[in-house]
C-alpha cells in the first residue's frame, strides 16, 4: 500500500459512474447452491513501450495513462469479456548502480491479477496486458521459505542464479523473500467482520452474488465462537440486514446471507459509508475489525466525487479497522477501483473466480486473510556498485517508494496477515569475475498492536548464488518461470525475445520437482492454454 490518493479515487468514482450508465451486461439470476534484455535504462528513463499485439491474438483496450484507466470493452454477444477496467501502470527501467543502488518498495499481498488471469483462459481467452500486475503472478504461489526465529515477526530469505530466459545476455535473477509469523487458529484474535455485499442488478448472476453466498458460507463455517458479523447490503441504496451478530449463531448469519436479491442501481458510496459506520458499532477492542467488500466494482449511484468520503475511511483506519476487497465476476468489472480501495484502507485485494480459491482465502489462509501483523512494511534492496552493473525490479510498478522515505514513519506503505509470504524478483546484471556482497536486504514495517518499528536487514553474497538454473532451489524456478509467462502476457519489453513455449518447457519439468503441488499443475495447464491462443 501506498500513500493515500482521495483524489485518485474520486476519478475512480467519476469513471464508474461513466461506465455503469454506458453499458448493461446481459444477466442471468443468481442461482441458491446446491446443499531484448541486453538493452538498459538509467534511472530517469522510462522503459520502451511495449509493441502492441495483432488485434486477434490480444484483444486488448486502448492504452492509458495510470489516472485514466479506460475499459476493455467488447461486443456482448462475443465472449470476450467486456468493460473490464484496468490500469497500465508500466514495466521498471533497468537501473545502472552508478546512478542509483537503492531499490525501495511497499509489500504487497494481493493476488487478484492472477486468478483474472485464471478466469480468462478459462473462458477461452488471453487476459488484457493491463490487467498483469507481475508481482501478484508471483505471490499467488508457496515459496518455501522458513519461518521466522522465534519472537520475530518476519524472516528474509534471499536466493537466486542464472535465468533460462537470459543466458545469452549473462543476467542472472534474485529472489527477494519475506515470511511472516505464523498464528494457529486457536491463538488467532477475536474478529468482528462487517460484510458489506453489492446486491445491485449488476450482480444477478451466479458467478456474482450466488458466489459471494457461496465463499461467505465457507467463511462463515470457519467463525469462532466470539467472532461477531454485520451485514451491509446496498442497490439504490443501502441497509443493514444483520446486526453484530456473534459467531456461535452461524444459522442465523447464514439465513440473512442466503435471503439476499438483487435489487437496484449501484450506490457503491451508500454502502461503504454504512459499511464502516457499523463497523464502528460493533468495533471490538483488541481484536480484528474488518470490513469485508463484496462487489463487482461498479457503480452508478451516489456521491461521485468521493473525497469525503474516504476522509472519512482515513479516520475508520485510524481507528484500527480496515478494508478487504474481494471481486467477483467477469464483463463489467473494475479490478482498479477494488485494488485501490483495498489500498486506501489498509487491507489487501483478491479475486475470487471459483469455489477453492475462496476455500484457499477462507479456510486454508483464513487467519492471514483476518489478522494483521504488520503496518507499513517496506522493503529496500542497497545493490553494492562494485559488484552489481545494473538491475530491474520485476513487477511492483505501482508500490514504489521514495528512496529517501523508507524510514519516514508517516510514509504509508503496505500490510501483511499472519504467515503471509511477499517475494520480489530482480533480475541483475554482475560485473564478470566481481566477488563479495551483491546486497543487502532491508525490512521496516509497524507492529498493529504496539505501533513499534522494526527494522531488519540480510545481506547477500556471489557465493550464495546458484551456478545451473536448473540445481537452484525448485521454489526459485518456479518463481522465474512464473515472473515470465506474466511478463509475456504484460507484452513486456524485457519479454519481448521469450515464447510461451520455452516458459512451457520449464514449467513442465518444473512440475515434476514439486509433484504434490496442485497449483503447479494448473498453473502448466494455464501456459498451454495461453499458447493454444496466442
Amino acid at each position: 500500500m501506498i500513500t493515500k490518493r482521495l483524489a485518485l479515487l474520486g476519478m475512480l468514482f467519476l469513471l464508474l459512474f461513466v461506465s455503469a450508465c454506458g453499458s448493461a451486461a446481459t444477466q442471468a439470476p443468481a442461482t441458491e447452491p446446491p446443499a531484448a534484455r541486453d538493452s538498459y535504462y538509467p534511472a530517469a528513463t522510462e522503459a520502451p513501450a511495449a509493441t502492441e499485439a495483432p488485434a486477434q491474438s490480444f484483444s486488448l483496450p486502448t492504452s492509458t495513462s495510470p489516472s485514466n484507466p479506460q475499459p476493455n470493452t467488447k461486443n456482448p454477444s462475443g465472449n470476450q469479456p467486456y468493460d473490464m477496467f484496468f490500469e497500465d501502470y508500466g514495466v521498471n527501467p533497468s537501473i545502472d548502480t552508478e546512478d542509483d543502488n537503492l531499490s525501495t518498495f511497499a509489500l504487497d499481498v494481493d493476488t487478484g491479477s492472477y486468478t483474472i488471469m485464471r478466469n480468462y483462459l478459462s473462458d477461452g481467452n488471453l487476459p488484457p496486458a493491463d490487467s498483469v500486475r507481475v508481482e501478484e503472478y508471483v505471490n499467488f504461489f508457496e515459496q518455501g521459505y522458513d519461518n521466522p526465529p522465534a519472537h520475530q515477526a518476519f524472516g528474509i530469505s534471499v536466493d537466486g542464479g542464472p535465468s533460462p530466459f537470459t543466458e545469452t545476455e549473462r543476467y542472472d535473477m534474485i529472489r527477494v523473500g519475506i515470511q511472516g509469523y505464523q498464528v494457529p487458529d486457536e491463538e488467532r484474535k477475536d474478529a468482528a467482520l462487517t460484510f458489506v455485499i453489492d446486491i445491485s442488478g449488476s450482480m444477478d448472476m451466479d458467478n456474482r452474488l450466488g458466489l459471494v453466498k457461496r465463499s461467505l458460507e465457507v467463511l462463515v463455517e470457519q467463525l469462532h465462537r466470539d467472532d461477531t458479523v454485520s451485514i451491509v447490503v446496498y442497490g439504490s441504496d443501502a441497509r443493514v440486514v444483520l446486526g453484530p451478530t456473534r459467531g456461535s449463531a452461524k444459522g442465523r448469519i447464514l439465513d440473512a446471507i442466503y435471503g439476499l436479491r438483487t435489487e437496484g442501481a449501484t450506490n457503491a458510496e451508500a454502502g461503504l459509508r454504512l459499511g464502516y459506520q457499523m463497523a464502528m458499532e460493533g468495533f471490538m477492542p483488541g481484536g480484528i475489525n474488518r470490513v469485508i467488500l463484496c462487489s463487482d466494482g461498479v457503480a452508478n449511484v451516489g456521491q461521485t466525487e468521493a473525497d469525503a468520503i474516504l476522509s472519512e475511511v482515513r479516520g475508520y483506519v485510524e481507528e484500527g479497522v480496515t478494508l478487504a476487497t474481494f471481486g467477483f465476476g467477469m464483463d463489467n468489472y473494475n479490478d482498479t477501483l477494488m485494488e485501490q480501495l483495498a489500498d486506501n484502507g489498509d487491507g489487501f485485494y483478491a479475486y475470487i473466480d471459483d469455489m477453492d480459491e475462496a476455500r484457499r482465502l477462507f479456510v486454508d489462509e483464513l487467519t492471514g486473510t483476518l489478522q494483521t501483523i504488520a503496518m507499513n512494511a517496506k522493503v529496500q534492496v542497497e545493490f553494492n556498485p562494485e559488484v552489481v552493473k545494473r538491475y530491474r525490479l520485476v513487477g511492483f510498478e505501482n508500490r514504489a517508494v521514495a528512496d529517501d522515505q523508507f524510514r519516514d514513519n508517516k510514509v504509508d506503505a503496505g500490510e501483511i496477515g499472519a504467515g503471509h509470504t511477499v517475494t520480489a524478483l530482480y533480475e541483475v546484471k554482475l560485473y564478470p569475475e566481481a566477488r563479495g556482497r551483491i546486497a543487502t536486504v532491508y525490512l521496516r514495517w509497524e507492529d498493529p498492536d504496539t505501533r513499534a518499528v522494526t527494522e531488519i536487514s540480510q545481506d547477500f553474497d556471489t557465493g550464495q548464488m546458484a551456478y545451473d538454473f536448473r540445481e537452484a532451489n525448485p521454489y526459485f524456478q518456479r518463481a522465474v518461470v512464473v515472473a515470465e509467462f506474466a511478463e509475456i502476457l504484460k507484452e513486456s519489453y524485457w519479454a519481448q525475445d521469450s515464447s510461451l513455449e520455452r516458459v512451457l518447457r520449464e514449467a513442465e519439468r518444473i512440475s515434476e520437482l514439486l509433484p504434490r503441488e496442485e497449483a503447479m499443475r494448473e498453473f502448466v495447464d494455464l501456459v498451454r492454454q495461453a499458447r493454444r491462443l496466442q
